[in-house]
C-alpha cells in the first residue's frame, strides 16, 4: 500500500525572482479559468480537454508545455471534484501551481528546489525545520505544489510517496468518542479536557468580535490596522487547532500501536448540519462549528496508516445512549440515561463518566464490525431487544 505524505516547505524568494513567481500564478490560475469558460462544462476527461485548448492555452498565457498540461490536469480533477458534489466550477485564483518531475526537482545537497516558471527556471533555497528535514531526507520527490500563503509567504509542498506499513491484524478494538466538552475520550480512559481549550477559542472570538467593530466603524488606519491583526489572528487560531489535533492524533495512534489494537471512531459526516438544525444560543453554535472534527479524523487516518495500525468509522447511531455493560437504552423514546457529563443505566445502574461510556460502546461496535462471522455484540443484541422492547437498539449495530 503506498502512501502520500505533504511536506510544507517555505522558500526563500529575492526580491529580483517575486515578481516571476507572481507572473506564474496570474498566468495559471488566469490559464485555468480560461479553459474552464472555453470548454464544454460537462466535459471532464483530460485528455480530451487537452486536446480543444493546449495549442491557445501556452500562446496566450506563456506557459511551458508542462505547466500548460498541469493546468488542464487542475480542471479536469476540479470539474470531477465539484461533479460529486454537484457545484459548477466557477473561477481560480492566483494561489497555487501544481508541478510534476519535469518542471521540479528537489536537491538534498543544498537543500533547494527548483521550479520552472514564467520567463524560465530559478532554484529556491527551502527555510525549513529539523521536521521537514526528517521527512525529505533520503527522498526522490516527484511533484510538488507552489503556494502563495495570506501573509505573502510562498511554500512549496512537496509531495512524498512511501510504502505504507502493513495493518496490524488484531481482535482488540479501542474506541474513540469526539466531542467538544471533551475533545477525545479513549475506551482506555485516556482523556483530552476541551475547557481550556474553549476558553481560549472564546478569547479569539471577543478579541475577533472587537476587532470586526473597529474594521467597519473606526477611521480609515484603524480599518486598515484592524484587518491586519484579524488575518494574522485568523492563522494563529487555526495553527494552534491543527497542533492540538496532530497531538492528540499522534497519542491516539502510539496508544494503539503499542496495545496492538484497532481504532473505532464514530463516522460523523454531516454533523455540523445536524446539529445546527437543533435550537441553541449564538455562543454554542459558534463553539460546535469552529471545531475541526473532520481534521483530526483526517489526522487519525493517515498517522494510523504510516504505523500500521487500522481505522474503522462506526455508526453514531444511539452509542452516547447505550450502557456498554448491558447494552440497554431507556425504553421511552426521547428519554436518555445520559445526563451532561454522567451516565446512568436504569437497567443495571452502571453509573460512569458519559463520554467514557460511549468510548466503550463505540470499541464494542467496532469490534463486531471488525470481526467476520459476529461477535459478542450480536449474541447479546437479541437479549437487549427483549429487554427493552425497543426496535431502535437495531441501530446499534
Amino acid at each position: 500500500m503506498e502512501q502520500v505524505l505533504t511536506v510544507a516547505c517555505k522558500i526563500e524568494v529575492s526580491p529580483e525572482v517575486a515578481p516571476k513567481l507572481e507572473a506564474t500564478l496570474q498566468a495559471f490560475s488566469d490559464a485555468c479559468t480560461y479553459i474552464n469558460q472555453t470548454v464544454d462544462p460537462k466535459l471532464t476527461n483530460k485528455p480530451r480537454i487537452q486536446g480543444l485548448v493546449y495549442e491557445q492555452v501556452r500562446e496566450q498565457f506563456g506557459l511551458s508545455a508542462n505547466l500548460a498540461i498541469r493546468a488542464i490536469a487542475r480542471v479536469s480533477s476540479n470539474r470531477k471534484t465539484a461533479k460529486q458534489k454537484g457545484n459548477p466550477v466557477r473561477a481560480f485564483k492566483p494561489t497555487s501551481v501544481d508541478y510534476d518531475a519535469r518542471i521540479f526537482a528537489f536537491r538534498e545537497k543544498d537543500w533547494t528546489v527548483s521550479l520552472t516558471l514564467v520567463g524560465g527556471r530559478e532554484r529556491f533555497k527551502l527555510a525549513i525545520g529539523n521536521y521537514q528535514v526528517g521527512l525529505l531526507k533520503g527522498a526522490n520527490p516527484s511533484s510538488a505544489t507552489l503556494c502563495k500563503r495570506q501573509d505573502g509567504s510562498y511554500y512549496v509542498n512537496i509531495q512524498i510517496k512511501s510504502e505504507a506499513t502493513e495493518p496490524i491484524p488484531s481482535k482488540r478494538v479501542i474506541g474513540v468518542d469526539l466531542g467538544r466538552r471533551d475533545i477525545a475520550v479513549t475506551s482506555l480512559g485516556d482523556q483530552w479536557d476541551g475547557k481550556q481549550i474553549t476558553d481560549v477559542r472564546d478569547k479569539f472570538a471577543r478579541v475577533r468580535s472587537s476587532l470586526q467593530q473597529k474594521a467597519s466603524k473606526g477611521t480609515r488606519s484603524t480599518r486598515r490596522r484592524a484587518r491586519q491583526i484579524l488575518q494574522r489572528l485568523s492563522g494563529r487560531e487555526r495553527r494552534y487547532q491543527t497542533w492540538l489535533n496532530h497531538n492528540i492524533s499522534k497519542l491516539i495512534v502510539l496508544s494503539a500501536l503499542q496495545h496492538n489494537a484497532i481504532i473505532a471512531i464514530e463516522d460523523l459526516t454531516g454533523i455540523r448540519e445536524r446539529t445546527n438544525q437543533q435550537p441553541r444560543s449564538k455562543t454554542e453554535r459558534r463553539r460546535s462549528n469552529i471545531w475541526a472534527f473532520f481534521q483530526l479524523r483526517w489526522f487519525l487516518s493517515y498517522k494510523a496508516v504510516k504505523y500500521g495500525v487500522e481505522v474503522v468509522a462506526v455508526n453514531p447511531a444511539y452509542t452516547s445512549q447505550t450502557c456498554h455493560k448491558c447494552l440497554h437504552i431507556h425504553p421511552i423514546k426521547g428519554k436518555s440515561y445520559r445526563s451532561g457529563k454522567v451516565f446512568k443505566c436504569g437497567h443495571c445502574g452502571n453509573h460512569c463518566d458519559a463520554d467514557e461510556n460511549g468510548s466503550k460502546v463505540i470499541s464494542i461496535v467496532g469490534a463486531s464490525v471488525n470481526m467476520l462471522g459476529g461477535s459478542v455484540l450480536s449474541c447479546n443484541l437479541a437479549d437487549c431487544i427483549r429487554a427493552t422492547e425497543s426496535p431502535r437498539l437495531k441501530v446499534v449495530g
